[in-house]
């Protein structure tokens, strides 16, 4: 088989047997990990505190140096790459931000985009791009700084210093668990769309269940030691739990929370479906 068959076979993200070991700890933090990541797709991995959720999204781009397996990133081992090669592949979204306080929005957003040697006319028209993507008009918000915006707007300035150079790859450790459940739930829509647009490969890190079925196109939900209980869509995952581990992480709702998958028009009705006047008796029904 040629490189560029192999290629296209290749998922965009792989771990193989990912295992990290921290000293003094009898069990691995993450304990033989294997993924495959689909390009374009987000894959949410979600699980109880304390199952390696957070510690396997940093081996990725190797915040956390694992102690054994590979990453391999569009068909390439990066295991041992230079580590800030790699990071200009992947964008990093956290539930703090991290925006420099003494920088403005703009300068935020430009951060990799000057350490990768963009010009200047290019950085300025990419900010401004990436602020009307992420619902900030550039004439009103580049010139602010972090503190004069409200935490959803920092939130997506985030998001937007992330994307900064176009990267392939994004990683977000709840991104919006900082927000308020109105604030969270704007975001929340505002990213499928601007995912709709871009299509970016995402891993997604929530230890909420509803987020994951959300946003996820796949969900990995993991137990101790970041072992896999279950990887498969959303509606698989709700219409025929793995094992009791799931079904319990899913909890009560089970019903509604696939009807919340379905979309509105796809609701057909049925003429067993009677149509009831207001005030009509239930006895008449």
């Amino acid at each position: 088989m040629n490189e560029t068959a192999t290629r296209a076979d290749e998922p965009m993200i792989r771990l193989d047997s990912l295992t990290k070991r921290y000293p003094q700890q009898e069990i691995p933090a993450v304990d033989h990990f294997d993924l495959e990541v689909p390009e374009g797709e987000i894959v949410v991995l979600v699980g109880p505190s304390g199952c390696g959720k957070t510690t396997t999204l940093e081996m990725i781009n190797r915040l956390i140096e694992p102690t054994s397996g590979r990453i391999i990133l569009e068909g390439e081992d990066v295991t041992h790459v230079n580590v800030d090669r790699l990071r200009r592949r992947i964008g990093y979204v956290i539930q703090q931000i991290g925006l420099f306080p003494h920088r403005t929005i703009a300068q935020n957003i430009a951060t990799v985009p000057q350490l990768v040697g963009w010009d200047r006319q290019r950085i300025s028209a990419r900010v401004d791009e990436l602020l009307e993507l992420v619902g900030l008009d550039p004439a009103i918000y580049r010139d602010r700084y972090p503190k004069e915006l409200s935490g959803g707007q920092r939130q997506r300035v985030g998001v937007a210093r992330a994307m900064a150079s176009d990267p392939p790859v994004m990683l977000m450790d709840e991104p919006f668990g900082a927000t308020d459940p109105i604030t969270r739930e704007r975001l929340q829509n505002e990213f499928l769309r601007i995912q709709g647009d871009i299509s970016k490969t995402i891993v997604f890190v929530t230890h909420d269940i509803d987020e994951a079925i959300k946003m996820g196109d796949r969900i990995a939900i993991l137990q101790e030691g970041a072992h896999i209980a279950q990887y498969d869509t959303p509606e698989n995952i709700l219409s025929d739990p793995a094992n009791e581990f799931v079904e319990e992480f899913l909890g009560s709702g089970i019903v509604l929370k696939r009807l919340n998958l379905a979309c509105v028009g796809d609701v057909q009705l049925s003429d067993t479906w009677p149509t009831v006047g207001i005030g009509t008796d239930r006895e008449e029904v």
